[in-house]
């Protein structure tokens, strides 16, 4: 039961990422990334990792795209489709995706091809909480401040005034 989860998050977490790629218009891009990031949480969650899959989907979805899209609603841009942009180096950028993941894809299994997951002992919602709160506090803090400085950006961008 646990890999046809896994099997069916992934492949709509593969498919939807297809779509953030492909779509013309970039709201939509955005929504079918909400839609990513909501299936890889359900990988999370059928590896049975539900405190993961809970911080994927308020950091990723609750905070981050919702920080996207507020970017791309104070900035206004074009919400109407491009297809002058992307259309005509479609199948060059199509064919450099297939080689670099049949290259990444072969890279991880001469690396780890024969070498057998162990099992992971439960850890707690508690000791993650404490590991990343004393070893990864920094980190935390310094794209806190990344994080308001492109909310403060989105902000001066949409107050200029336009030059006619």
């Amino acid at each position: 039961m646990t890999t046809a989860l896994f099997a069916v998050a992934g492949a709509v977490a593969v498919a939807s990422a297809v779509m953030v790629v492909t779509s013309r218009r970039i709201v939509h891009a955005a929504l079918w990334l909400v839609v990513t990031l909501g299936a890889v949480a359900g990988c999370f969650g059928a590896l049975h990792a539900e405190f993961v899959a809970l911080v994927q989907i308020l950091v990723y979805v609750g905070a981050i795209v919702v920080l996207v899209l507020f970017a791309l609603m104070l900035t206004k841009a074009p919400t109407n489709p491009l297809p002058n942009l992307t259309t005509a180096r479609s199948p060059f950028a199509a064919a450099v995706a297939v080689v670099l993941a049949l290259l990444l894809g072969s890279g991880v299994v001469f690396a780890f091809g024969n070498e057998k997951i162990g099992t992971v002992p439960a850890g707690s919602a508690n000791a993650v909480g404490t590991s990343i709160f004393k070893t990864w506090v920094l980190p935390f803090e310094i794209l806190s401040v990344l994080l308001l400085a492109a909310l403060i950006g989105a902000i001066a961008l949409s107050q200029r005034k336009k030059e006619d």
